[in-house]
Order: structure tokens, then sequence, then C-alpha cells
């Protein structure tokens, strides 16, 4: 399905995860698709692999024969591909008007929104959708398991994005059912103040049509202060006993959640979730609710959910080698952080050491004291400099601060390491048989969690 007269799309920043998934969704419509980015990565080669021209640095001739420009907040305005196809009069869009256009291409569109748990969320959708033989089409921030990629094309009449609050682009989108896991302070340079923030969710929820609906987390104070000003149909989820959906009976043990479901004080069922900690029961539960307002039957909705396999960098075990258990998460807030150190030590008994790598100096400047309460959680604390993505220094700034902030609060055994290439060997100093290691961030850590699983076993073998 072609838009008129277009053809030739080129994504500037293609490699982004949001950038990725949709370009993927219109090479497997059919498109041309180009693009450029900085850096080379599995993502882009997946993308060549699918038949799209990727080229490496920015560049005006980049942009040949393209019709439209898609670029992200990321990309500045005087990228020289932007900077060309304005003096061509070639149309610029950004990725959100995209995936805004992309929606209105299926009859049912979701929108998954919220500070925490979208990816996850829209993964579960999928699993559940999928398993119920709806073939639904899947735009998300993370590399399903399932999958192997972050979008996919179905042949359903449904589509599942994820609806980023990050430069107000959720607003570009008019879903069909708007879901909203949780609405906290994240993002505040694209924001005024907190009201600002709040008045945009609830934007987003008013602009789902009037035979749509809006699931909601009843247990985020945020949500509930934006609840009395949404006009149009909400079903509430959560761990609340004034939810519609609610979750009780909650069980962990390692990879495997347990919980039954109460419809309006009707006990429906019993979920069985592949993934640990509470915040992935209500990444559940808000599918599950989902797929109850759509009509699914519960036991397809059951069987869905047991069917998901997880996302890439969400609580992901590397392995275990020496029975030191390595793990890696994306988490980059504060409650984030909690989250998933809350559901290492309700699955498993196992000494933590987290390894956290700061991402962004903004979110560092305003979050750097909730980031050391929240890590009081980990038996060993290990923090490394802060990875920058799109933001230049600021002065003060650094994963010091975390550090020295985490001591002043009580940690009694915190670690600061600006140089990562030293970490292997501060690890094995530290490392003890029955531990768990977690990196977490949004940065580069991954691969510093990934070489020492490796150096793990490379070991074990030599033993």
């Amino acid at each position: 399905m072609m838009f008129r007269k277009v053809n030739n799309v080129h994504f500037v920043g293609i490699g982004g995860i949001g950038m990725s998934g949709i370009a993927e969704l219109l090479l497997n419509l059919g498109f041309k698709v180009s693009g450029s980015d900085l850096t080379d990565s599995e993502i882009i080669q997946n993308l060549k692999n699918k038949g799209a021209k990727v080229f490496k640095g920015h560049d005006e001739k980049n942009i040949n024969n393209s019709e439209v420009i898609v670029y992200s907040s990321a990309v500045s305005d005087d990228n020289p591909e932007l900077k060309i196809a304005i003096q061509n009069n070639i149309p610029i869009i950004k990725r959100a008007e995209m995936l805004g256009e992309l929606i209105a291409l299926k009859q049912t569109s979701i929108g998954v929104a919220g500070t925490h748990g979208k990816t996850s969320t829209s993964s579960i959708i999928g699993a559940l959708l999928t398993y119920s033989k709806l073939d639904p089409t899947l735009v998300v921030g993370g590399l399903v398991k399932n999958l192997d990629t972050n979008s996919k094309l179905g042949k359903g009449d449904i589509i599942v994005v994820e609806a980023d609050e990050y430069d107000k682009s959720f607003l570009q989108l008019k879903p069909t059912f708007s879901i909203i896991t949780n609405i906290e302070e994240e993002h505040m340079d694209c924001y005024n103040d907190l009201d600002d923030l709040y008045n945009s969710f609830t934007q987003f929820a008013n602009a789902v049509p009037f035979y749509g609906a809006v699931v909601a987390c009843i247990d985020s104070p945020g949500v509930q202060t934006i609840l009395p000003k949404v006009k149009r149909p909400i079903i509430t989820y959560g761990l609340s006993s004034q939810a519609d959906i609610r979750a009780e009976n909650i069980e962990f043990h390692e990879m495997t959640t347990t919980y039954n479901i109460i419809k309006y004080n009707q006990n429906i069922g019993k979920i069985i979730l592949n993934a640990p900690g509470k915040h992935n029961v209500l990444n559940s539960l808000a599918a599950a609710t989902m797929g109850l307002e759509m009509g699914l039957n519960i036991e397809n909705i059951i069987d869905g959910i047991n069917s998901y396999g997880g996302v890439r960098r969400r609580f992901e075990i590397k392995g275990i080698s020496k029975n030191i258990m390595v793990v890696d998460d994306y988490a980059h807030h504060p409650t984030e952080v909690s989250a998933t150190l809350e559901a290492a030590r309700n699955g498993w008994d196992r000494r933590i050491i987290a390894v956290f790598q700061p991402h962004l100096y903004s979110r560092t400047k305003s979050f750097y004291k909730e980031f050391a309460r929240a890590f009081l959680d980990s038996d060993i604390l290990i923090i490394t400099d802060i990875y920058p993505a799109r933001e230049i220094p600021i002065e003060g700034i650094n994963g010091k601060i975390v550090y020295n902030e985490a001591l002043s609060i009580g940690h009694k055994n915190a670690h600061f390491i600006p140089d990562l290439e030293n970490l292997e060997s501060l690890l094995d100093k530290l490392v003890q048989s029955n531990d768990m290691i977690i990196t977490i961030g949004a940065g580069t850590i991954w691969r510093y969690g990934q070489a020492y699983y490796e150096h793990l076993t490379k070991q074990e073998s030599n033993i």
C-alpha cells in the first residue's frame, strides 16, 4: 500500500529504535527505504538485509531521489540532509507524524503511553493478539524476542504502537484505544512544568474516538491526577482494590510470575507470566485489560500472555557461569531501577551487584538523589560515567555525583569507575559464587555485561 505518488522514503537517523521500526514496516509495505546514521549496528544490518539502502554519516547526497524525509527529535536543525531537503522542497516530517499516518492504515489502533512499561506492554499485547490469530501489526521501542525485531507487519486489522511522550510526539497519534501505564516526571526538557506534562497526557487520552476507550493504571498518582479530565470511556487496572481489572495473589519465582486476574470483583483466571517483577504484573494486566475490552476470551488472553517471551534488555538473563548470574536491564529512571532491583530480590536468593551507567546529563542532574536512593537495594553498587546520547556535557554533572550521594545516604559498598575498561578486573575482585550481576542503563553498558559473562564462561571452561 503506497501513499499517493510517494514510493521513496529516506530516514535521517535510521538506526534509532523508533525510526528503524517504522522503516522496517515501510519496507514490508513495499516502499523503497533509504537512511543514514552516524554508526553501524545490528539494527541497521537487519534493515539492509531487508532491502534498505543505509549510508554511514549524514550527507546531502544521501537523499538522492527521496520523495519524503523522516527525521527523529534527536536530529538537529542544521543536519545537511534536512537542509538540502528544505532547499529542494522535499517534504520533511517527524517520526511521530509518520507513525500517525501509519496507524490510520488499520481499522483498529492501540497506542501505549506512559513513563515506564511502554515496550513490554505493547509486546505483551502483540503476543496475546497473535495467539488469538488476529495477526497484528506491531511497532515498538525494543527488540521483541519472539520476533527478533521491533516491527511486525500483520495481515490483521489491528496495529499496536508505542506512544512516546518525548517531544510531545504522542500528540500526533489518534488511536482507537489508548493505554496509559503511569505518568511521572521525565523528559522535562520538552515540557514547561508538571502541569504541561499532565495536560499533554490528558490531550492524548481525549484523542481517542467516542467509540474507543482509555485503559489506565489507577495505581499511578500521575494517572489519578488526569482521570477527572478524561472525557472518554475509562477502564482502570492495577493492584488497587478500586481497579476495574486487578491482580491478586501474586507469586514470584525467578522468571515466572503468577497471579489471579479479578474483573469487577470476579476471579476470572490465573495468569502465568514469563517475566519477573511487580512492574511486569502491571504491564501484563494492562494487556489483559485491553484484550478483555476488545472482546477476546479469557483463555486466549491467559495463553497469549503465557506465550510472551520478553523483550531484549528488559531483565534479560545473559546466562549463569560459575554460579554467577549475569542480567542486563534497560532501566534509566529511578522508578525503573527500583522495579528491576525489586524483581531481582523477589525472584532470586542471590547477592545483587548493580552496575549502573547513567543516561543523559540532564536526567542525572534531575534525579541523581533518587538514583542513589533506588540503589540502596543493591548489595554492591558500581557507578560508571554518564552515557551522553544526544546531549552535550553539563558542568559538574557526572557519574560521581550519584556515587557520592549513594555513600552519603549510607550505601556500604559503592564504587565509582570512570573508565569502563577497568570493569572486568573490579568485578573479578568483588564477585562471589551465587551472585547476580545486573548491568543497568540505556547506553552501552549491556556490551560490558555481555563481555563479562563471556569472560566467566572462558574461566569456567579453563578450570
